[in-house]
Order: C-alpha cells, then sequence, then structure tokens
C-alpha cells in the first residue's frame, strides 16, 4: 500500500507555493504534476490520479501555482510559471531516491512544463494530460512552436472531443517532432477525458489515466 501523502512548502522566488508527496514503498520513478488553468492541486482528478500512479508504483508531486495558491482566477504568465516548474522539480529531486524525475500536468500545467523544458529544465520525459494545443474555436493559433526543441520522451493522453486540440492538428503536430512524441486517444474523451454515456467521478477519470502513464514510464526507464 502506499504511504500517507505528505504536504509540502516549496520557496519560488518571494513567494511560497504548497506542494503533496504521494510516494510509494521502492518507486521507479517520480512524476511531477501541475494542475490546470481552473483547478488547483487537490482537484478529484489529479487525487485519484496520484492515487492510482502509487499503486502503479510511481510517486507523484503536485503543487499549486502562485496565482492558485494566492486566490486568484487569472494564471501565471509563462516566466513566473515556468520559475515555479524549475523550483519544484528541484525539490522534486530533494525527496527522491534517485529515480527519475518526469514532468506532467493538466492543459496548462502541461503546457508549461513542456516551455520549462524547451528553456532546460531538466526531466526524464514530459506527460501530458490533455495538451491545450489551441484554444477552442482558434485552431489557426498553435501554441506548438517550442515542442519542436524538445528531445526527452513525451507522452499526449488526449480526448478525441477535446475542443483545446482538433485531432488532426495534434496528429500533424506529433508528426512533425517524430518518434520522441507518443500519442493515446481516448476515444470521445473531452478536455477532462469525460466520455458521453459513460458516468464516472473526476477521481475514477484521473485513475483511469493511471495505467497507461506507468506503462509508458517503464518503456522510457
Amino acid at each position: 500500500m502506499p504511504n500517507s501523502e505528505t504536504s509540502a512548502t516549496i520557496t519560488v522566488g518571494e513567494t511560497e507555493v504548497s506542494a503533496l508527496y504521494l510516494r510509494p514503498d521502492q518507486p521507479f520513478a517520480t512524476l511531477v504534476v501541475a494542475h490546470g488553468a481552473g483547478a488547483g492541486m487537490e482537484h478529484p482528478f489529479l487525487q485519484g490520479f496520484a492515487e492510482a500512479m502509487a499503486g502503479e508504483g510511481v510517486a507523484t508531486l503536485r503543487f499549486n501555482f502562485p496565482y492558485r495558491e494566492a486566490g486568484r482566477r487569472f494564471p501565471d504568465r509563462p516566466p513566473l510559471a515556468i520559475a515555479t516548474w524549475r523550483a519544484v522539480m528541484e525539490k522534486a529531486e530533494e525527496l527522491a531516491d534517485g529515480e527519475p524525475l518526469w514532468a506532467s500536468g493538466k492543459s496548462f500545467g502541461g503546457r508549461m512544463a513542456s516551455m520549462a523544458v524547451a528553456e532546460g529544465m531538466p526531466a526524464r520525459g514530459l506527460v501530458y494530460l490533455g495538451y491545450p494545443l489551441h484554444a477552442p474555436g482558434k485552431p489557426e493559433k498553435l501554441r506548438d512552436e517550442h515542442l519542436y526543441g524538445i528531445t526527452v520522451p513525451m507522452l499526449f493522453l488526449q480526448g478525441t472531443r477535446d475542443t483545446f486540440a482538433t485531432p488532426d492538428l495534434l496528429e500533424g503536430v506529433l508528426a512533425r517532432i517524430g518518434p520522441t512524441a507518443t500519442l493515446q486517444w481516448t476515444p470521445d474523451g473531452d478536455h477532462s477525458f469525460g466520455v458521453k454515456g459513460i458516468k464516472r467521478s473526476a477521481g475514477e477519470v484521473g485513475a483511469s489515466l493511471a495505467p497507461a502513464v506507468a506503462a509508458f514510464l517503464r518503456d522510457n526507464a
């Protein structure tokens, strides 16, 4: 059984953010998990995901971005979000016992992780829980330029009904990235991986993604 979750505080410049660390016995990897723009680290989706990852033998460190910590609604600008990612990854390295460190996130959190890695933040690889390739209804404005310079393995988990990533556009981006990028679709899934006709709690939905993520981490250990 996984150990109990512990809390931590991480300094980012002149501010501090909260974090939650869940470590099973002898994990083979640590996955740092960032929240999306509209919900914090304690959202049931991420809680369910973290608990299921512990069951798969992966430690997780979830954290809040500064805007969420302060109770603001509008996400931090990339420079502050990237600085937060760097500080959290340094904390994850302190907590880990030498196992590989991966960066992941839901939507905004995953995109900021990719920008941090593109700017030189060390990570074994990246896992996107719904990559926001473009704003809904604006497929002409892709958020992809920095992805082509990333050389570590990347897993894109995406719903086929995700309004933030038109399927053919996302497949085109991954084709240009090349073999370091892997795409797994959730048929009929939306941006939160909800599937029409299937009633599941947010925690159950988050937990359902863990086996695919753990398998990818093992394959790229």
